[in-house]
């Protein structure tokens, strides 16, 4: 025996507590946190949009001509009209008017109009959380 207690016997730099070596826990730890965040990204479709969210925010492609509300970062948005290269949306209920290329802000979140063409909106929320990289 190296001195150590029973079953905290040291092998290296890792100490092995039982069954499991210290260095198993970190890494399942690591393993479980960035599968959470992996689920975070994803892309759902539904009648007249498609949305493809991560964690900073979400980009919803909205069909034009089509009554359509998109539900992401737990807020309900929809385009309510568009007139020339100014679109406004309904954003959790909150209406806020956004030209193309130009962002404005409504519950906490950042509303950014990508593109408007004959056929779609492009709308941009960010979450406001900031991951490195």
């Amino acid at each position: 025996m190296s001195g150590l207690p029973v079953g905290r016997q040291a092998r290296g730099f890792w100490i092995y507590t039982g069954r499991v070596f210290v260095r198993r826990l970190i890494a399942a730890s690591l393993f479980a946190t960035l599968t959470t965040f992996g689920a975070v990204a994803c892309t759902m479709q539904g009648d007249g949009y498609t949305s493809e969210c991560k964690v900073e925010g979400c980009v919803i492609t909205f069909d034009r001509g089509v009554d359509a509300e998109a539900s992401v970062l737990g807020l309900k948005v929809k385009v309510v009209k568009v007139e020339g290269n100014v679109v406004t949306l309904s954003v959790g209920g909150q209406e806020v008017t956004v030209p193309v290329g130009e962002s404005g802000s409504t519950e906490g979140n950042t509303i950014t109009v990508r593109e408007v063409t004959e056929d779609k909106v492009v709308v941009d929320i960010s979450s406001g959380i900031q991951t490195g990289g």
